[in-house]
C-alpha cells in the first residue's frame, strides 16, 4: 500500500505517533498480564518503524 502526505499531514502525523508512542510505554508499565504487555510492545515496535520511515522521508 503506497500513502502519500503532504508536509503539514507527515507533521501531524508524526507528533501523534510520538505523543502515542510515549503514552504506549506508560501503558506497557502498567499493564501486568504478559500477553497483553507482548502485544502492546509488538505495536509499539510497529509504529516506531512506521515513525522511522515518516521521519527519513
Amino acid at each position: 500500500m503506497k500513502l502519500e502526505l503532504n508536509d503539514k499531514e507527515v507533521s501531524v502525523l508524526t507528533k501523534t505517533l510520538e505523543i502515542y508512542i510515549s503514552d504506549l510505554r506508560l501503558e506497557i508499565a502498567d499493564t501486568e498480564k504478559e500477553a497483553m504487555r507482548d502485544t502492546l510492545k509488538e505495536e509499539e515496535v510497529v509504529l516506531k518503524e512506521i515513525l522511522q520511515r515518516l521521519k527519513a522521508g
